[in-house]
């Protein structure tokens, strides 16, 4: 897919938001607790208004950076603040992220309502979603200005919590959903079901059903395996599972994958990709399947993933000769 900046030529969001004068804008979403994010979050606001290209920042970023309400003297006084709300992307042609992938999850949240594309500059340790390090933002901000980015569609998961039929919780992933015991002396009992089909009980500290983009996550953590992006599939991992069958699951990207909390006594919470929780009551059971909504990253190569890989985790290939 190329880029949908003009997508647009009215200058609208579906949401009827209003862009800049020259129909172009970018939500940026930062770390702000990472010393060296203020300046680089000037430097990009300053140099993609000066192409015409209007800025916005949400609340709770513009509080966590201490900026004051009128900006007197403020360096990111030209951005525009927006409401911290699913809202906040609406009229965008990208959100663009400042920090590691906690950060980049974070701005993922921000962009899935809109549609938005997203493109990470990692200032974290591993950045595996992030698109540029810090030291090539110029590039970023080039690319940008030019609209020379494609987008990279990645399965996300759809969550639905139920107890006695009721939904009782909905949420969604683009990593991991992860069922976790909430007590730690005590392990948590989970009935694992595929395809409407019981497969095992464990005894387990939790359960991980991960999309390919979350296999180098929290599911590699925990002994699960390293899925392509280009795969379609959606994995199952359990966690220090005291079972005879208890290895990790590639299952189909059509597969329904149910959590069932057989034991009234078993205290488990649920974590959507490490940063939104629920307290899961007794005796439910959580279903997790393909959202139909794909999250959309921007990239700015086509870079195969194997190098990412080996960026990303410092691999060993000295010796390599390849084919000759």
């Amino acid at each position: 897919m190329t880029a949908s900046g003009s997508d647009d030529p009215a200058g609208q969001s579906g949401g009827g938001e209003v862009l800049a004068p020259s129909g172009r804008a970018v939500l940026l979403v930062v770390h702000a607790a990472r010393p060296e994010v203020r300046g680089l979050a000037d430097e990009v606001t300053r140099e993609l208004e000066n192409a015409g290209i209007e800025v916005r920042l949400c609340a709770d970023d513009r509080a966590h950076l201490g900026i004051t309400e009128d900006r007197s003297g403020e360096l990111m006084s030209d951005a525009a603040i927006v409401p911290a709300d699913e809202d906040a992307a609406n009229g965008v042609e990208l959100v663009v992220v400042l920090g590691g992938d906690g950060t980049i999850l974070r701005g993922a949240e921000r962009a899935r309502h809109g549609d938005v594309p997203l493109l990470g500059v990692n200032l974290g340790h591993v950045g595996f979603l992030a698109e540029a390090e810090r030291e090539a933002v110029g590039d970023v901000v080039s690319a940008i200005v030019e609209r020379q980015w494609h987008v990279e569609e990645r399965t996300a998961l759809d969550v639905t919590v139920t107890q006695a039929g009721h939904v009782v919780h909905r949420t969604w992933a683009l990593n991991e959903v992860s069922l976790e015991k909430a007590a730690r002396e005590r392990m948590v009992d989970v009935l694992v079901e595929i395809d409407g089909r019981p497969l095992s009980r464990w005894g387990c500290d939790g359960v991980v059903c991960a999309t390919p983009t979350g296999s180098t996550a929290y599911a590699f953590s925990a002994g699960g395996p390293v899925v392509w992006p280009e795969v379609a599939a959606l994995l199952v991992v359990p966690i220090s599972a005291h079972a005879l069958f208890a290895r990790p699951l590639v299952v189909a990207p059509t597969s329904v994958i149910a959590l069932e909390l057989p034991d009234p006594g078993s205290a488990a919470v649920m974590w959507a990709d490490g940063r939104r929780s629920f307290d899961l009551p007794a005796s439910c059971r959580v279903e997790v399947r393909r959202a139909e909504h794909p999250v959309r990253l921007a990239r700015l190569t086509s870079a195969p993933f194997t190098d990412r890989l080996v960026a990303k985790f410092n691999l060993p290939v000295d010796g390599w000769r390849g084919r000759r």
